[in-house]
Formats: structure tokens, C-alpha cells, sequence
């Protein structure tokens, strides 16, 4: 598993209701993208109550490839290029992954907390504590699925939940989920 994640600021004036209508039109397109897992089509809106405005989707890719394929093959990646600039991409190696109690409802929310591993600590013992970590999250009602990952270049886990209503208190930024692409989840989610 790989996780990848492009976050577009959008001024304050911005018109949100563009993007909401953009995922209305465009967001089906991935439902079935050879390689991917999950695609949340992700969004910050400061009408209601975001600190930024942000159009924001976050990846679960099953294989590489359809990562590449995605980001260089033409005609996706390239609509965000032309429509906003060409984005960084961030992207993590995947450690785990888990349905949650709510898996078969829709995913509404979602929440991304980033962790930077201490510098002088071997990165087994926190990763293994965020994969228990993980494992609790994925028993809270409501939830989805998570994600675990890191990146090791800057050492930053990242943990990623889709939530099926609103999230209770929980680390990390939230968003709203615009629309859940799951062309590859039964096989990211070992079912």
C-alpha cells in the first residue's frame, strides 16, 4: 500500500461550490482505476468553519503503478495541473491498513494526523505503537477505515481515518469526503 495526498489552498474569497461541482462531474472517474484502493476526494471549507479553504484528496494506492500511471500517465493528474498549477505530491509507505466497524456505510469525514519520529529513536517501536494505535481507531464507532504510513525521507507517519459521520475528538485535520472512489478495496483490506 501506498498513500498519497496533493493539498490545493484556495483563497479565502473562493467559490467552493467549483469544486464541490468539479468531484460531481469528475469524481466517478476513478471508480474503477486499476491500482487504486481509495481515493477520498477531500475538502477544508471556511463556511463551514475550516480554518482554510482546501480541496485536498487523499490516496490508498494498492500498486505503484497505478500511483504512476495516475500521476504521469495523462488525463488525471494533468486536469489538476491545468486547472491549479502542478500541486506537490506527498506520499508515504504504506504499514497498515484496517476496515472499520462502519466499512459498509458511506464515508462523510475524514481526519489525517502527521507524527514526526524523534530523530534519536529507532522507528520500530513508535511504528509499532501506531499500528496499536491503528487497531483501536479501527474499533471506534463510526469509522470507516485507516491507514497508517510513513515517510521516511522526512521520517513522518501519517495516520489517516474515513469516518461515517462526524469524528468524536480526535487528533489531526479533518475534512469533508466529497466522494469515496474504492475501485481496490477488498483487496487493500485483505477481503
Amino acid at each position: 500500500m501506498y498513500a498519497m495526498q496533493y493539498e490545493i489552498n484556495l483563497p479565502t474569497d473562493y467559490d467552493m461550490g467549483i469544486i464541490r461541482r468539479r468531484v460531481e462531474t469528475l469524481g466517478d472517474r476513478t471508480d474503477d482505476f486499476d491500482g487504486l484502493g481509495i481515493k477520498a476526494y477531500l475538502v477544508q471549507d471556511q463556511a463551514n468553519g475550516a480554518i482554510v479553504n482546501q480541496y485536498a484528496p487523499f490516496y490508498l494506492w494498492n500498486d505503484p503503478a497505478g500511483m504512476s500511471r495516475f500521476l504521469w500517465g495523462g488525463g488525471f493528474f494533468t486536469g489538476i495541473c491545468k486547472s491549479f498549477g502542478r500541486p506537490a505530491v506527498q506520499h508515504w509507505t504504506g504499514v497498515d491498513v484496517r476496515p472499520g466497524v462502519a466499512v459498509d456505510q458511506p464515508a462523510l469525514a475524514a481526519t489525517k494526523h502527521v507524527q514526526l519520529l524523534p530523530p534519536d529513536v529507532d522507528p520500530a517501536d513508535p511504528v509499532a505503537a501506531a499500528v496499536e494505535v491503528l487497531t483501536k481507531t479501527a474499533a471506534l464507532d463510526g469509522v470507516h477505515s485507516s491507514a497508517i504510513a510513513v515517510d521516511p525521507s522526512r521520517w513522518e507517519l501519517v495516520h489517516f481515518t474515513l469516518w461515517s459521520g462526524e469524528p468524536g475528538i480526535v487528533p489531526g485535520t479533518r475534512y469533508q469526503v466529497l466522494h469515496l472512489s474504492t475501485p481496490g478495496t477488498k483487496a487493500l483490506l485483505g477481503g
